[in-house]
This record gives C-alpha cells, structure tokens and sequence, in this order.
C-alpha cells in the first residue's frame, strides 16, 4: 500500500509541478495563498459559531433571555462576515481551477501537435481516447486537486482550532476520537482501496470508448447508411455499453459496501460523543450548551482525521484520473523529446536528413510492427523538375513509402533525404476539409498560425498569414479575394463560393461538397503555396480525365515537383520517371517514356 501511494503521488506531482514553477507560478501561489487565508476565517467563523451556539442553548436551559438573545446577536453579526468570505473563496477556488487549466491544457495540446505526437499515438495501445484525456480528464484533475488540497488545508484547520475546545471539555473525547479516526482510515484503505481504483479507471476507459464508437458512428453515417451497416453498428455500440455496464455494476457493489461502512462510521458520531461525556453533564459538571460545544468539535476534528473515509468514493475516481493523464503525459513527452522509444531501441529505424534535395538511399521499408518488408534498399534521387510515378499493386507499399518520406514511418532503414516540411506538401486521396470557412479550406495549412486581415481599396479582405508560403524576398505573402476566385475558376469551381454563401461560409465541408469537388479544393491549395515538391496520393481519383488533366498541367507550369501515385495511364505523361513496387519489397526504375502499365 505504501508503494502504491508512492506511486500515485509522484504521478500527481509530475503532473502538477510544471504549473506552480511556469512563468505564471507567482499569480498561482497569490491565489493559493489567498485561499489559504480565506479558509483561515472560515475555520474561525466555525469557532465561533460552534461557541455561540452552546452559549444560546446554555441560555435556553437556564432560561436567561438577556444571555440568549445577546448570543443570537452575535451570531447574526458572524453569519453577516462569513458570508462574503465563504462566497470569495470560491470563488477565486474556481477562478485558479480554471486558469491552472488553461495552462496546463495549452501544454498538452502544444506537445500533441508538436513531433506530430497525435499520429503516432494511434498506434499506442496504452493510450486510448486521448481526446477524453485533454478534455475531460486535465479539468477533472484541476478541480479535484485543489478541493483535496483545500479539504485537507480546511481540515488542519479546523483540527487545530477545535482540538483546544475539545480537551478544555473532555480528554477522553480526545483520545477515543484519535483512534476512531485511524480505524476507519486503514479500514478504508485496506478493503477498498485498489478495488475501487481499478474499477474508475476502466469506467473512464470504457465509458470513452462507448462514447467515440458513438461519434464515430455520426462521422461515418453516409457510408454506413449506404452499407446498411445498421445492425452491426448498432451490435457495436451496444456491445461497448454493455462493457461499461458491467463495469459500473461491479462498481457500484462496491461503493454500496463503502456507504454501509461510511455511514456506520459517520452515524455513530452522533450517539458517541453523547455517551462519553453524559455522565459529566448529568451531575452538573458540565453545562448542556457545553456538551453541544463538545459535540460540534468532536464532529469537526472527525471530519479533519476522517477526511480519506468520508471522500473515498471521489478520491479513488480522483486517482484513476491521475493514471490515466500520467499515462499520456508520458507518452507526449517521448514523441515529444524524439527519443527513441523501446520498440525504436530493439528495431532499426529509418534516418531523416534535412537538405534541398529529395533523395533515399538504401531504403528499406517495413510495416510499424516490423512483421512485414514492403521495401528493400531502394536507392533513388528525385531530382528537382523531374517528376516521378510510384505504381504497384495494392498493399505494396506505395502509400506507406509516402508516408515514409512524411517522415510518418520509420520502421526499416537506411536514409531519407528530404527539404523542410514548408517545401513540401502531402495530399491524400480522401482530402482533410478543416472546420473553418471556405477561404480557410483554400489556405490551408497556412491559416493555421498567426494571421491578419487587412481590408484593401476596394472593400474586399487581403490574408496576411505569418505561416503562409514565402516570397523570394522573405516578405509575407499576400492573397486577395480576387486571387481566391480565380484560383476556384483554375479548378473547374467557379460557382462554388456563390453557391454556398460566399468566402466567408462556414459549413461542414466534408459533407457538402463532394469527393470530386474536395480533391479540386486540396489541389487548389497546392496551386496557391506551390510547394518544391507534392506528393500526390491518387488525389484525382474521383476525377474525370479532364479535370485531372487540367489539374496537371497547371502543376507542370509551376516550379513544383510532382511525386504521384495513380493506376491511371492517363498522368503517365506528366512524370519522367516511373517506380514499379513488382511485390515481396522489390522494386524497379523506369523512365516514363518507356513505361507501359500492365493490363
């Protein structure tokens, strides 16, 4: 159990730490310390409170008015102080919840898109819905770590202030209270502890997973509905709820034998505080506002060494979350640092060198699980102005070898050479539709990064992108409204932007537009920040032999290298040379004229 908790503390301070040492640790720790000195005055108020309400039933039981009512008095003037300070505090408790949030989720997101950390978590089998992890599981973190942190602040408080009371009553109190509360700890920790927390951790897993094969399911609803794949999905979803189902009974079983003991627990004190001191105040020792006075401390100090007893429930979802968040964490930080991970370390991996030209030199190639070669010690410069073909049967590796020079796969060996990510440009045969307007559609991935608009003479906009392509010069590249509909025109999209309301409509794109008309808009972009090299992953597919040829030819009068996939005779024409993947990671070298592919 002490190795557990070991564990589970580093965990939480690895996660927590960064925040309160960041640039902004001084304005966290001023929140911190204002909470601290607001739950000062409330343990106080309580004080006085408990004071006061022994003092007006002592009055009552002496039956002295001036003494009640003075006491009523005071306590109307306590309630008028405390009200604002318990409202203040938390106030500023979920103002630095949030801010602490905000921080700490900017981190996340800055690692998960950076070393495109967020492509190779697909393949992490540990790290299942990441997007729960960020969404979800850092706010969870955030506001339970600072209500636990102040419950156990507030409770040693209110340990030290109401401990006086009690022992000016009654020492025994004291004593039994002190044994009690250890009791009931380990009782808690020993039968309920690591049960509980596995059981949260699978909850928040498989509630995650009930919940993506949903969103899944309204991502893919053409296709499905086309497939009517109804009663397979429907069997799908429902066998993944079933899984959280199951789960949560276990749970809940669970927690109804942690309510029997914490209410056993928590209703006797409120006969045994009575018992102890009974015999006191039945012969005249004590008062009977003393003997409330004495119950109020000892359900205080309870309360402050019961605090692991009465919060289990939430604390052991609190540490499946911890689980779960250390988890990704790590996993960011080692995409992140480029360190090799332990599949990297038993496996050779594929090495990237930066420079102007395209080249791979003893390539070999295989699938990220290294169960299968798709490529060996392929040797080739694609020169600039010099295009090339890739061609082979399906599952022979030609969208893998692209990805490869993405620098998305590293599994085999040998060297990649390839430009800087700004000089090259990937498109996939089913094109990404951003959400954003149709004149974000056009720039992306320019639009991604610092912008501004700048209205021009004639009333239209001009985009400044601080991401976008650079001119010779190095100056930013500007691109007018006017220059956004011609380059429609240049695609065979001339009415698009009338038809769907203008540059500035915001729709799901994915869904309005067609495959044709999405391939035409991803090769738009190409046209606009006309890259050195494009890789071109049958990104004319779903085009008829006009369009893709119009297509072409506009990229051949560009400065731009085209490296194509296509089983498509009709693109031979447009590339000089031509790679055949024949099978069984072989490969030969053609030059395009001298090409015929195979019927």
């Amino acid at each position: 159990m002490n190795k557990f908790n070991r564990h589970l503390w580093k965990q939480f301070w690895e996660i927590a730490r960064p925040y309160w040492f960041s640039d902004d640790k001084w304005k966290a720790r001023g929140m911190l310390v204002l909470l601290g000195i607001l739950l000062l005055g409330q343990t106080e108020f309580n004080v006085l409170l408990n004071e006061q309400t022994g003092e007006f039933t002592s009055a009552l039981a002496a039956k002295d008015a001036d003494r009640f009512w003075y006491a009523i008095k005071y306590c109307l003037f306590i309630l008028i102080v405390a009200v604002p300070i318990y409202a203040f505090y938390y106030y500023v408790r979920d103002k630095l919840a949030v801010n602490w949030r905000q921080w700490i989720t900017h981190k996340y997101l800055d690692n998960y898109f950076s070393n495109r950390a967020y492509y190779k978590l697909v393949s992490n089998a540990e790290i299942d819905n990441p997007d729960q992890r960020i969404a979800e599981d850092i706010n969870t973190f955030t506001q339970r770590s600072l209500y636990f942190f102040l419950i156990i602040i507030g409770e040693i408080l209110q340990l030290v202030a109401f401990s006086s009371v009690l022992w000016t009553i009654s020492k025994s109190l004291v004593f039994f209270l002190i044994i009690y509360a250890i009791a009931g700890t380990v009782i808690t920790l020993v039968f309920f502890g690591k049960v509980l927390i596995g059981l949260n951790f699978y909850q928040l897993k498989r509630e995650a997973d009930f919940r993506f094969s949903l969103i899944r399911i309204r991502e893919n609803a053409e296709s499905i509905a086309l497939y009517r794949g109804e009663e397979q999905e429907s069997a799908h979803v429902k066998k993944r709820f079933h899984e959280a189902f199951l789960n949560y009974c276990k749970l809940i079983k669970w927690q109804l034998n942690l309510n029997l003991f914490q209410y056993a627990y928590s209703f006797l004190t409120i006969i045994l505080p009575s018992a102890i001191i009974a015999s006191q105040v039945l012969s005249g020792e004590l008062e009977v506002g003393r003997a409330i006075q004495a119950a109020g401390a000892f359900a205080a100090i309870l309360s402050a060494l019961a605090v692991i007893v009465d919060n289990f429930e939430s604390l052991s979802r609190f540490f499946a979350g911890i689980d779960r968040l250390s988890t990704f964490s790590k996993s960011l930080n080692v995409q992140v640092s480029g360190k090799p991970s332990a599949r990297q370390k038993k496996n050779a991996v594929i090495h990237s060198v930066q420079d102007s030209r395209l080249s791979l030199e003893n390539l070999t190639l295989q699938t990220p699980d290294y169960k299968r070669t798709l490529i060996t010690n392929l040797t080739l410069e694609i020169k600039a102005g010099e295009s090339l073909l890739i061609v082979g049967a399906s599952g022979e590796g030609k969208s893998s070898l692209l990805r490869a020079l993405a620098g998305l796969w590293d599994s085999g060996s040998g060297i990649i050479v390839r430009p800087s990510v700004e000089d090259m440009l990937f498109l996939p045969q089913h094109p990404y539709m951003i959400l954003g307007n149709l004149r974000s559609q056009l720039l992306y991935p320019n639009t991604i990064g610092p912008h501004t608009i700048v209205p021009n003479a004639i009333g239209s906009n001009t985009i400044v992108s601080g991401a976008a392509k650079k001119e010779d010069h190095g100056k930013d590249r500007k691109v007018s409204d006017d220059e956004l509909y011609r380059l429609l025109d240049s695609v065979n999209l001339p009415h698009l932007a009338e038809r769907l309301g203008g540059l500035n409509a915001d729709l799901d794109w994915g869904k309005v537009l067609s495959v044709g008309e999405q391939q035409r808009l991803a090769m738009a972009r190409v046209l606009l920040s006309q890259p050195r090299y494009v890789m071109l992953d049958e990104a004319t597919s779903a085009l008829d032999t006009e369009n893709e040829d119009s297509l072409y030819r506009q990229l051949m009068e560009t400065a731009t290298t085209l490296v194509s996939i296509s089983h498509r005779e009709t693109v031979l024409k447009y590339h000089h040379h031509v790679l055949e993947l024949t099978g069984h990671g072989n490969w030969q070298l053609h030059a395009a004229k001298d090409f015929t592919f195979k019927s």
